[in-house]
């Protein structure tokens, strides 16, 4: 599942993880799905098969009571162990219940017994036991618990490629092999010797092509390898028109999955389609077979602060607030609760916010820590009212409103604001409203200033970076690669900023789209 922007590169990618078409089975399936027998006793039955799909879109309830009547009949069945880490992994990267995580890690063990039973000759065997691991591993990352997320992940390519030496003619091992040549083959530069020492082999073409022929091979596998080909495109390299136009069909095919409308709302939203992004979350199922999920009242306040509806997106925020029950995202709400006080000329009801950002949730996430760094300038008298326009901006163009923005943007200049962080700052925002309305020529003069001004003052880096990257980009796409690469590796160069991570994999992944 898509969940949320994380530090972790491996939650958000294993977003929508395994998302598979019940209709499709059933007409390619119309039997139970066993393994044959020189592959052991996996029994994929029809009661497992929904609620394996149950499961994909986000109907635990009902995907839990289907797995308890067939434990009932068929306990030793190895699926069963696969489909409770599967459905828990699910609810944890939703919920973020942490009772819930400790359970779910002792009963690790036990899983990976039960498939462990596999006879050798079953290539089901290191499959399974790869893939519970990967659940454990994005499981662990998304609680913060880094180091023993990425032994899991370790582990789990070891058996994918032992699997896949062992029985070459099975498809099915590529489409989790794949992800994980995608991911590690986008590790920044400075981590790839580590890589290296451990044994693990990343390559982003070689793992897409990977995932594609899963698709083309395997009907039965083929959406779930479709989909992780679409979020590693969403959120490591770039969608092509073909697949923006893929994501907006999905959710209309399967109205009942909760899942794809996520999924689609999360990926316009990151495409500057947020007034786009809101009907598919208008449209998003609901009701008690589906299990909750407060986050989407989060993103619609994310939606109402960019159109500029203060009033909406505060009580949106408020809600999130007082329905979940997980650690991330919290910091950053109360900031926008703050915001939506402030830009509307009422900082005097927001104070009161920005001190629970220091006092409440976690600094996991990008977004978290952004929002405690605010925090603590705003107390410290660092942020000057100037950068109301500047924030303003920054929500319009999130949101797609570049009109907006731009009517924003122009009412002040370089020489309005008084910090070289706040003049990197204004000349991101330009350069990226800029290159939004179709006005690239014009956006590349500010993009080189706001490196400029970043190599200056480290404290501009993020800007300096982010700046970097699109001017990679830009370069990328006029086909002058030697200039794109020279730009992607200053993107990287900037150091201990909030946007780190997230700039220098997408700046790998690029690179090594170059051949470098």
């Amino acid at each position: 599942m898509c969940i949320t922007m994380s530090r972790s590169r491996w939650e958000v990618r294993y977003a929508g993880f395994r998302l598979l078409m019940f209709l499709l089975l059933c007409l390619l399936f119309p039997r139970a799905v066993s393994a044959n027998d020189e592959q052991g006793d996996v029994v994929f039955s029809p009661r497992l098969q929904k609620a394996y799909f149950e499961i994909q879109k986000l109907r635990l309830p009902a995907a839990r009571e289907l797995i308890d009547d067939e434990r009932a009949l068929n306990a030793d069945n190895p699926f069963i162990a696969y489909l409770d880490s599967y459905a828990d992994l699910h609810y944890l990267l939703i919920s973020e219940d942490r009772s819930r995580y400790k359970i779910f890690v002792q009963q690790q063990d036990n899983r990976l017994e039960r498939v462990g039973r596999l006879p050798e000759k079953s290539p089901y065997k290191r499959l399974f036991q790869a893939d519970i691991r990967l659940h454990s591993a994005f499981a662990k990352l998304k609680f913060g618990n880094e180091v023993s997320g990425s032994w899991e992940i370790i582990k789990a390519y070891r058996l994918l490629e032992d699997n896949h030496k062992k029985f070459p003619a099975f498809t099915p091992s590529l489409k989790s092999l794949g992800l994980l040549h995608v991911l590690i083959g986008s590790i920044p530069e400075n981590y790839t010797w580590i890589a290296k020492i451990l044994g693990l082999k990343g390559n982003i073409a070689q793992g897409i092509r990977e995932l594609r022929e899963v698709v083309k091979e395997e009907p039965f596998f083929r959406q779930e390898a479709e989909l992780i080909d679409l979020l590693l495109h969403a959120y490591t390299l770039q969608l092509s028109p073909e697949q923006q136009v893929r994501i907006r069909q999905w959710p209309k095919e399967q109205p009942d999955n909760l899942l794809l409308h996520f999924f689609a709302t999360t990926v316009l939203m990151k495409e500057n389609r947020s007034e786009e992004a809101s009907h598919f979350l208008a449209d998003a199922p609901a009701g008690k077979e589906y299990m909750p999920f407060p986050f989407l009242l989060y993103l619609r306040g994310e939606i109402a602060l960019q159109h500029g509806d203060y009033d909406d997106s505060f009580t949106f925020y408020s809600r999130f607030l007082k329905q979940y029950i997980g650690f991330n995202y919290i910091k950053d709400s109360y900031f926008k609760m703050f915001m939506c006080r402030w830009l509307a000329g009422r900082e005097q009801e927001g104070t009161g916010y920005l001190q629970k950002v220091t006092q409440t949730g976690s600094t996991i996430v990008e977004a978290d820590q952004f929002a405690e760094r605010f925090a603590k300038e705003f107390g410290e008298g660092k942020i000057s009212p100037t950068q109301k326009v500047l924030y303003s901006a920054r929500y319009a163009t999130d949101g797609g409103y570049f009109q907006k923005a731009w009517e924003l943007i122009k009412t002040v200049s370089e020489k309005s604001f008084g910090t070289t962080y706040e003049k990197a700052e204004f000349n991101y925002r330009m350069a990226r409203i800029l290159q939004k309305s179709g006005r690239t020529n014009e956006s590349v003069p500010f993009y080189d200033r706001s490196i400029a001004l970043g190599q200056t003052d480290a404290g501009a880096g993020g800007f300096a970076a982010s700046s970097a990257l699109q001017m990679g980009y830009i370069s990328k796409k006029n086909a002058d690669n030697q200039k794109a690469a020279m730009y992607f590796k200053k993107a990287m160069s900037f150091k201990k900023h909030e946007y780190k991570n997230s700039i220098d994999n997408k700046a790998r992944a690029a690179l090594t789209e170059l051949g470098q």
